[in-house]
């Protein structure tokens, strides 16, 4: 229902300033009680069956009763209404029903603030700081606590029957057990759709990484829709091929680059780092296998004195290394160059960087949740040349892959 300029013209026809809209007691906060009060007298007349001071024979024996305030929490701050009650006592207004008492919408500021990574206590800070109210850690975790069925819902849903691409990692979180702090792993599945675009498919959380338990993600992600993977990224977890190729036989498995490279210069001195990251890029960059594999020679004859394992552990995960090297540069650029696994695990640090620990599994699993919920909503464009990767797809894998 739009509202007219008359009447308008008639509402603001005092207005002086900014003050006289949003201040403490401007228009709208006014607007908001009277809309709120005449709502709830409208639902009152609906509910006992007659208009307010009528005076004629009524259809029921149930009688307004007089009022009850009440204090609302709101985006104008806080809001002290009149709520009309009736004689049965079964009158609930539905605009603000009974124990509820912020006005719709504040919960949704509660949740934004989780999900950028605020803590409780900076959520209560916030709120005081900006709409002037107090509200306990109780009001805030039931808000929070509303996020559940949405993260239920969106860990069972129907997944897409294909993934060209699979992103596999996990990162170490802090988490309250049984009164102590243990590191535990948040395991992660970012998909590439048909279409381009990113997908998370899935969020857990267990004791340190492990195949057995990638098996059990894998597994969960076959029962929920996924039927074939083309490419799945992982890093160098023992085991974790052979639990991919167990649930998706076809599925080829290629380590992650940014992994290997990261690993490799975990103990490097910074002074050495540039150079030997440098040198790596030659590897994985090479046009052919064959090149690579003489990059990696000429690697170990410059670095193997200072650092031998670097050279020496490429070569023992040589095998998951090469399939990279038969692809031509759009699909290697899926892989490789966007990233796409460690962007996410930065968002995922950046989210969680002001707890130390989380208190519960449920409470990492809610925040991290709500925060990438934010953070997919970015997540709208297809990876770039991801059309010559599809053509290229369907040229290395035949019937499995269709461009529709």
């Amino acid at each position: 229902m739009a509202i007219t300029k008359e009447v308008l013209d008639e509402l603001l026809k005092e207005y002086r300033g900014p003050d006289d809209l949003i201040g403490p007691d401007g228009f709208l906060k006014q607007l908001n009680k009277a809309l709120i009060e005449r709502s709830m007298e409208a639902e009152l007349t609906e509910h006992v069956g007659y208009e307010k001071h009528d005076q004629g024979e009524k259809p029921t024996t149930n009688r307004r009763n007089g009022k009850t305030k009440k204090t609302l929490r709101t985006d104008q701050g806080p809001i002290e209404i009149e709520v009309p009650r009736d004689r049965d006592g079964t009158f609930e207004p539905a605009i603000v029903p009974k124990h509820q008492r912020e006005f719709k919408g504040f919960d949704d500021k509660i949740l934004s603030m989780y999900d950028r990574g605020m803590t409780t206590r900076e959520i209560a800070g916030h709120l005081k700081e900006i709409y002037q109210v107090d509200v306990s850690p109780e009001l805030i975790s039931r808000a929070i606590d509303s996020v559940k069925e949405l993260l239920d819902t969106w860990r069972n849903r129907t997944l897409d029957s294909l993934y060209p691409i699979v992103f596999l990692d996990a990162i170490v979180l802090n988490v309250r057990d049984d009164g102590n702090v243990a590191k535990k792993a948040l395991y992660l599945a970012l998909g590439i759709t048909i279409t381009g675009k990113k997908e998370l498919l899935g969020l857990w959380i267990d004791q340190a990484e492990g195949a057995s338990f990638w098996l059990r993600v894998l597994n969960e992600l076959k029962n929920r829709g996924v039927q074939d993977i083309l490419i799945a990224a992982v890093d160098g977890l023992s085991g974790f091929p052979e639990a991919i190729t167990t649930v998706f036989p076809k599925t080829e498995v290629q380590l992650c680059m940014v992994h290997m490279v990261r690993n490799s210069l975990k103990y490097v001195p910074y002074k050495d780092r540039k150079a030997v990251a440098a040198d790596l890029k030659k590897i994985y960059t090479a046009a052919s296998e064959t090149a690579a594999e003489e990059e990696l020679t000429q690697f170990a004859q410059r670095w193997d004195t200072k650092y031998p394992m670097i050279a020496r552990s490429w070569k023992m995960r040589w095998a998951e290394v090469v399939p990279f090297f038969k692809y031509p540069e759009p699909i290697r650029k899926v892989i490789y160059t966007t990233n796409a696994i460690e962007s996410l695990n930065y968002s995922i640090r950046r989210i969680t960087k002001n707890r130390l620990s989380f208190p519960t599994t449920d409470a990492a699993l809610k925040l991290v949740f709500m925060g990438l919920q934010h953070i997919s909503k970015k997540w709208t464009m297809p990876i770039r040349d991801w059309g010559m990767a599809m053509h290229q797809f369907s040229i290395f894998y035949g019937d499995r892959v269709s461009l529709g």
